[in-house]
């Protein structure tokens, strides 16, 4: 029973090292194929699985009150998003009609808003300040998303033929 009891401890202890390691190794390679990339729509595409990988560790940082280093995390991907957000525009796809790149993008921010919220929830007011800002920017940046995506709906003021094909 005590042999079980300390491989047991072994395997508790060595489970967790393994998967976190091959977890660094994931966000390492999905940098350094969003760094490589340049066709928009496949950063986009990227930005999913590295957004979560990001908010994995920013939320981490945070857990251990490191919170400047939780900052700079949430700061680089509000910096990824935004260069994206602004080459896919540049491209001048209609995103109602080609939605690809666009559709990836909104998702991981609507993740990573989602993520973020419930980061802000457990900072002091004081801390929260920051945060609070680069949501806001992500917030209105997935709102120019949603309206690219369904221009047509209600309220939204564009006509959806501005775009091209």
């Amino acid at each position: 029973m005590s042999a079980s009891l300390r491989i047991l401890g072994l395997w508790m202890v060595a489970v967790p090292l393994i998967l976190g390691h091959g977890h660094k190794d994931d966000l390492a390679k999905d940098r350094a194929a969003f760094e490589r990339e340049t066709n928009p729509v496949h950063k986009a595409k990227i930005m999913v699985r590295l957004g979560r990988a990001e908010f994995d560790v920013i939320e981490k940082d945070a857990a251990d009150d490191n919170l400047a280093q939780a900052l700079d995390g949430t700061r680089e991907y509000e910096t990824q998003v935004d260069s994206v957000a602004k080459a896919l525009d540049a491209t001048g796809a209609n995103a109602e009609k080609h939605p690809a790149g666009f559709k990836e993008l909104q998702i991981s921010l609507r993740q990573a808003l989602r993520r973020l919220n419930y980061l802000i929830v457990g900072l002091s007011e004081s801390d929260q300040a920051p945060f609070l800002a680069i949501h806001s920017n992500l917030d209105a940046l997935n709102r120019h998303l949603i309206v690219e995506l369904f221009p047509s709906q209600p309220g939204t003021g564009l006509d959806s033929g501005k775009k091209k094909d």
